[in-house]
């Protein structure tokens, strides 16, 4: 049996900075929850600058969501690559995360809650 996916909407407000700069803030964000996974919360592509963003070629394969698209972060000192994804065509139980953006949380990525 799989993992099983909860998807609800994030409670408050929520911002995600990389490189010194604010990418974006959304009060409409979702959460994700996967198994025993932290969970991980995604956010509206009209919440996101996206002029900080391009897209990468690198995929990979969910078999709880689908198929999930990567795009790098560029800041005006570096490029965090392949620091955010997004699920354009997820599978059915994981649809309401389709087109939305998520951030791998690092040292120069910072997903929190304001």
């Amino acid at each position: 049996m799989g993992k099983k996916i909860t998807i609800r909407k994030a409670e408050g407000n929520w911002s995600v900075r990389a490189g010194g700069a604010v990418l974006g803030e959304s009060a409409n964000a979702l959460e994700l929850s996967e198994g025993d996974l932290a969970p991980v919360i995604y956010f509206p592509r009209e919440d996101i600058a996206m002029a900080f963003l391009d897209e990468s070629d690198h995929t990979t394969h969910c078999p709880h969501k689908g198929d999930a698209s990567y795009f790098s972060i560029v800041t005006k000192s570096t490029t965090i690559q392949n620091a955010a994804w997004s699920y354009e065509n997820p599978i059915e139980d994981a649809d309401r995360i389709k087109g939305l953006l998520a951030f791998a949380q690092s040292d120069l990525v910072t997903v929190e809650r304001i």
